[in-house]
């Protein structure tokens, strides 16, 4: 199949000739008066740019308009998901927050969404990511910091007092203890009429990523995988609008991988969950098309480009060739990004206000579905009010302002931006090609190798940065001793102590027998696999289980694993 406007041999030839001559005649003489500022320039990627991209550059790999393009709304969907992308709905504007009791964080979703944010994002706290109650000790310091606290359904009530659950779709950011928090979502909605049928939004429920980039894992990988299996199949079964699962480069992209890892071992990730899905006897179209992704968005506006372009064309293909799938929206890879966290500075903190939102361009240039863009003092803390609505700000920029939001795949056939996806795209299907030659991302993973390759990429960009030949403004270049103070945002200990109050009178109100069936149930369910666990979480989490007390069940029949542990513990 040939691209109707694919060059004959004749004019490429004479486009060969044009260059050759614009290059000699053109180009030198004025290099020979004013050297370009670099002998090489470089893609975060390492990709060598060139100085002028043509059709030469595409017409050497035999580029074909149809087979790498198309349109949009169609395989390989390269060119955005729907066929009119934002023209017809734009992107959900999703700023990820939450901190101290569920007071404050009711206080912070219901300013977001008076400034302009059409979709919530829930942060929790350690202690409830490692399935801790807040009264804990090992929670001690840790209540309310980097999160909510989340200990019981009552608590999720309270954050979304006056916020309409049928209405707003909410993303979870949590994962070894995904499916307490989820069903406690599930009991506060129940509570008040809205059926679990009606609920929309993603929980982030991908553990494979804990083990590689963020840790806060509990059970040994074998159990974990289990544990978001049996999430994705409750989900596809029960609640038809939410996504199971969203499997997550963002992590990789903050721990220092470069966009071609980042892509590779996130969809690598994502061939991993299907298999586990699909040995469950789950049909491949029966829950593909609530696998959801998230990626990182640094400043580097055209790679990044061409790596969320790159993502789509290579899910479609993985969706379609390897695993068979036969609806479009099976094969339609639906992703969040958030701007890139690692490139935040202390230092002139304002310039933040730049790099996110040259990140935010390239994820709406990128297609992406929904987007955070960060608060420009979050290297310091937890962002200030005025730093949240001034994100948000900068979404409504874009989309309404940049007429960005008009056309679809606005820079869809540049010849740089086509050049850099396949270059990307290459890349990153080599390191997916190592990790199946493994065994897949969980041998992979079990070999240290995503871990190793990750760091090495982090190590290679900081000495970038330290000898200056990677430039940051404000940090190696631009600098300015004479900076700007800011207010930083912090969690009073008056939020930590109502919440660990309201857990004893929790407590003290519930059924204690109803509690330990519930949790007995969870046990035993954990010791088989013909099961789904979920329905008995959901159970003991409606009957006033708590999170640590649900976790506390598992760990007795799973274990726990810590970083090192190697063998039969693993599997």
């Amino acid at each position: 199949m040939k691209w109707v406007n694919r060059m004959g041999t004749d004019e490429t030839e004479d486009l060969r000739e044009r260059k050759t001559r614009w290059k000699r005649d053109v180009a030198e003489p004025v290099l020979e008066k004013r050297p370009e500022r670099k002998s090489e320039f470089l893609t975060e990627e390492g990709l060598s740019v060139r100085r002028l991209y043509t059709p030469l550059d595409l017409e050497d790999r035999n580029w074909r308009y149809l087979d790498r393009l198309s349109f949009p709304g169609e395989y390989p969907f390269t060119r955005g998901v729907y066929p009119t992308m934002y023209r017809g709905r734009i992107w959900t504007v999703r700023q990820y927050a939450g901190f101290g009791s569920a007071e404050d964080t009711n206080q912070r979703y219901r300013y977001l969404l008076d400034a302009g944010q059409t979709g919530l994002s829930m942060a929790f706290d350690l202690p409830t990511q490692l399935g801790l109650d807040p009264t804990d000790p090992m929670a001690s310091g840790e209540v309310g910091k980097v999160g909510v606290s989340m200990p019981v359904w009552r608590e999720m009530d309270l954050v979304f007092k006056d916020i309409p659950m049928e209405k707003v779709t909410t993303s979870m950011t949590i994962n070894s203890s995904a499916m307490e928090i989820l069903s406690m979502y599930v009991v506060a909605a129940e509570a008040r009429g809205i059926a679990r049928e009606g609920l929309g939004g993603t929980v982030q429920n991908d553990i494979l990523k804990e083990y590689i980039a963020r840790n806060t894992h509990i059970y040994p990988p074998m159990h974990s995988m289990r544990y978001a299996t049996d999430i994705i199949i409750y989900c596809a079964q029960n609640m038809p609008r939410w996504n199971s699962i969203s499997i997550s480069g963002y992590h990789f992209e903050e721990a220092g991988a470069t966009p071609a890892e980042e892509l590779a071992f996130t969809l690598a990730n994502g061939v991993e969950y299907t298999r586990w899905a699909l040995a469950r006897g789950m049909p491949i179209d029966d829950f593909a098309r609530r696998l959801s992704f998230f990626y990182g968005s640094r400043t580097n506006v055209l790679e990044q480009v061409a790596k969320f372009r790159a993502a789509r064309r290579m899910w479609a293909q993985i969706m379609k060739d390897r695993f068979e799938a036969r609806r479009p929206a099976s094969m339609r890879m639906r992703f969040h990004v958030q701007t890139a966290g690692v490139t935040m500075t202390a230092q002139q903190s304002l310039v933040n206000v730049i790099r996110t939102t040259l990140q935010a361009l390239a994820a709406v240039l990128g297609g992406a579905q929904s987007l955070h863009v960060n608060s420009y003092d979050e290297a310091m803390g937890l962002p200030t009010e005025e730093a949240v609505r001034l994100a948000v700000r900068v979404q409504q920029v874009l989309a309404h302002e940049s007429g960005l939001a008009e056309t679809v795949d606005p820079l869809g056939g540049s010849y740089y931006l086509e050049w850099l996806t396949d270059e990307i795209e290459e890349r990153a299907w080599k390191i997916i090609d190592e990790v199946e030659e493994m065994g897949g991302m969980t041998k992979a993973v079990e070999a240290g190798y995503p871990q190793r390759r990750i760091a090495e990429s982090a190590h290679r960009h900081q000495l970038g940065v330290d000898a200056g030949e990677i430039p940051v403004i404000g940090v190696n270049l631009a600098t300015d001793p004479g900076e700007a103070k800011f207010g930083i945002q912090t969690v009073d200990v008056v939020s930590r102590d109502r919440v660990m109050s309201r857990l004893k009178r929790f407590k003290e109100d519930r059924d204690p027998g109803k509690v330990g069936a519930a949790l007995d149930s969870v046990a035993g369910i954990a010791e088989r696999e013909d099961e789904n666990l979920f329905p008995h979480v959901l159970n003991a989490v409606k009957v006033g289980a708590t999170v640590g007390e649900v976790s506390g069940a598992l760990r007795a029949v799973w274990g726990e694993w810590t970083e090192g542990t190697t063998g039969d513990s693993w599997w």
